[in-house]
């Protein structure tokens, strides 16, 4: 089916969060493949690798299993959850509405786009450093404050540019700089592999497999998880007739190749970098393992994989910013997005002097109700077998979705409990000695591991599984018919096939 005139290349999207006619629908599959292929070709990904060698002790075989099945795992769940956007239309947090009411959903909503903010503002200060050593490297311009806003703002442009123009641009950005971005990062990493010292690669002892059980937790807290409530927005305008087996497997290998190719050599580099895995500025830490003379295409390969995966978070974050409520155009939220991540930049970059740390502190607690989400989101995925689009942009009491007060107290339950028993694993802090918060249960084996997000994502989905059987509103809802355009022409079970 052809594209639209709204989602065009080069045109500048016009939709917000209204669902997509059928009529409207086009692509393929693939589209997701190279929607998560250009968001984790950066080279950053290979401290999360070198981890598994500093931390979890684990050798290269153990390493590249790990990163196979939290790297691939977690983008199948990413994928699971886009089937939402085949059905709905719409974006995962104006789909969430149907699951949380047109009032409850603010919470998750709210969490979500500040998250979103978070990582575009490392993304962005991050960058900037990668283009000031970039001019220092290629024509020897020295950083000073002038020049430090000036790179902001080159990436705020290029972001807000892509992002701007919407859907269908992204799409096909994301294709042909995964092949550029792509064979760039071949050509560091083929430089990085002579780095490597296969004398202690090969001689490695075999690490205890209740590491490799966390380590797969945390390659996939770091990847897809972070991921998961942002599918649906770019597999929205996909037609409903695509098997929602194909999007599973188009993102799992569309990110799953990427990084089990970085994370296995971030694991082979920390053979003979063991500080790699703990650098607080890690574009500068990889810089310093290759010759001079490739600084300059590896600074510009760094600068571009952070520029793939900033306008998918920028665009998502427009999307979020609507569904809060903020009436604006979808081009004009982008723009208030990247506003208020230049704005931090500037404070993070010229004001303050330490900001990953806290800010990092800050998005690990974020991450907590996130996760809380993605459970009780895949749970009603699975049983939910339609989206009435009309009601998902009714927020009045009219609403189908309106529940009781307009809150569907079994997810809002669900959440709230997941959140709390949550947190109790959890330890947030910026050093041994700065601890911001810590669980009661954050020393314990689950929480000194990091899977803490996995109690809280299964818990959410079973109690949102038990309760929902027990609320009345939700029972109401899920016998009603919505208008006929939106009825799925087959079982959920079987998009699932």
């Amino acid at each position: 089916m052809a594209a639209s005139e709204n989602d065009r290349v080069g045109s500048v999207e016009t939709r917000g969060i209204e669902p997509v006619p059928d009529a409207e629908r086009h692509g393929h599959a693939s589209q997701m493949f190279w929607t998560w292929f250009a968001a984790n070709i950066s080279i950053l990904g290979l401290p999360l690798g070198a981890a598994l060698v500093s931390f979890r002790g684990l050798n290269i075989w153990q390493a590249a299993v790990v990163a196979i099945l939290g790297s691939f795992g977690s983008f199948a769940l990413v994928g699971a959850l886009s089937i939402a956007g085949k059905r709905g239309g719409a974006p995962a947090l104006t789909l969430s509405r149907a699951v949380f009411g047109v009032r409850g959903n603010a919470g998750p909503t709210l969490v979500t786009w500040m998250s979103r903010l978070g990582w575009e503002t490392i993304n962005t200060t991050t960058a900037a450093f990668a283009l000031l050593a970039l001019l220092d490297a290629a024509f020897g311009i020295r950083r000073n404050t002038v020049l430090t806003v000036v790179c902001l703002l080159v990436f705020i442009g290029c972001t807000l540019l892509i992002s701007g123009l919407g859907h269908a641009t992204i799409m096909w950005i994301n294709r042909w700089a995964s092949y550029v971005f792509g064979l760039l990062n071949l050509v560091v990493i083929g430089f990085l592999a002579t780095t490597i010292d296969w004398g202690k690669v090969f001689h490695a002892p075999v690490g205890p497999v209740s590491s490799m059980v966390v380590g797969v937790g945390m390659i996939a807290a770091g990847t897809g998880i972070g991921w998961a409530n942002t599918g649906a927005d770019y597999a929205r305008y996909l037609p409903r007739r695509i098997p929602g087996g194909r999007l599973v497997a188009a993102s799992a290998f569309g990110a799953g190749i990427p990084l089990v190719v970085l994370i296995s050599l971030g694991s082979l580099l920390a053979a003979g970098e063991p500080d790699l895995a703990s650098a607080s500025d890690p574009v500068s830490a990889i810089n310093t393992m290759l010759p001079s003379w490739m600084s300059i295409p590896y600074l510009i390969a760094a600068f571009g994989g952070l520029l793939l995966s900033n306008h998918l978070s920028v665009y998502s974050a427009g999307l979020t910013m609507i569904t809060l409520g903020i009436r604006v155009r979808r081009t004009l939220a982008v723009g208030l997005d990247v506003v208020v991540t230049f704005a931090g930049g500037i404070y993070f970059i010229l004001i303050a002097k330490d900001f990953y740390g806290p800010f990092i502190t800050f998005l690990t607690l974020l991450a907590v109700p996130i996760n809380a989400w993605v459970g009780v989101f895949a749970v009603d995925l699975i049983l939910r077998r339609s989206y009435d689009g009309a009601a998902l942009m009714d927020v009045g009491r009219s609403s189908r979705y309106w529940f009781r007060g307009g809150v569907a107290w079994a997810a809002m339950i669900a959440w709230a409990a997941a959140i709390v028993v949550g947190l109790l694993f959890t330890e947030a802090s910026t050093s041994a000695t700065d601890v911001w918060f810590s669980g009661p249960l954050a020393h314990s084996w689950i929480g000194s591991n990091g899977l803490g997000w996995v109690v809280t994502l299964v818990l959410a989905a079973v109690v949102y599984a038990l309760l929902r059987r027990l609320d009345g509103t939700v029972r109401e809802e899920a016998s009603a018919q919505p208008p006929q355009a939106q009825v799925l022409p087959a079982p959920a079970a079987r998009e699932l096939s």
